[in-house]
């Protein structure tokens, strides 16, 4: 656990080098308590993912990996990604979905992610949900949907909070969620306890 404070000081100072540092060492100080793998729970410090794996010798399930999968799964090829402005216009989330997944991916228009991710910032971190910001949030999904996309990528945490499958009739995949069961999986797939 780290000090979700400083991070997110960091972050909107844009200083990705002291995140990745404070990151890497808090991996590699859980490689050294016994960890088998590393599970970063949250979307946006994926982007970091880099220096957090050159510390560290056990695996590293990325969030995007994760959701990649799921979108394989489900044989879909146009998704729209939504998130904090820096998880929608920074790469490395869209990297691995376009590179290793061959997926097209969509993100709003600039005035678009700037109200999702005021929309996270000053309400779904507060543990607020307004019709309004819900209703907005599923009209971008909507344009979209009009423009191509098979489903919808919650790549924030706290959008869960705010979109659900009923809200939409397009597949959505819960990141943190998808995390989560892939991370069980792996433990499940490298248990050294024996079944009797």
């Amino acid at each position: 656990s780290v000090d979700f404070a400083e991070i997110e000081k960091l972050t909107f100072e844009g200083d990705w080098d002291s995140i990745g540092a404070i990151m890497a060492r808090s991996a590699w100080q859980l490689e050294r308590a016994g960890a088998d793998i590393i599970v970063l729970c949250t979307n946006l410090i994926h982007l970091v993912s880099d220096a957090i794996k050159e510390h560290v010798s056990i695996p590293f399930l990325h969030i995007a990996e994760a959701t990649g999968d799921a979108i394989r799964e489900k044989k879909l090829k146009k998704v729209l990604l939504l998130g904090t402005k820096f998880t929608m216009e920074k790469d490395f989330y869209t990297n691995i979905l376009e590179n290793q997944y061959d997926l097209e991916i969509s993100i709003p228009a600039s005035d678009e992610r700037q109200r999702i991710h005021d929309i996270i910032y000053t309400e779904l971190v507060k543990g607020v949900c307004t019709t309004t910001s819900r209703e907005h949030s599923i009209e971008i999904i909507k344009n979209s949907y009009s423009k191509g996309i098979e489903g919808v990528i919650l790549g924030c945490t706290e959008l869960s909070l705010l979109l659900s499958e009923q809200d939409i009739k397009i597949p959505i995949f819960h990141t943190a969620k998808i995390h989560a069961y892939k991370a069980v999986e792996w433990a499940c797939e490298h248990s050294t306890i024996t079944k009797n």
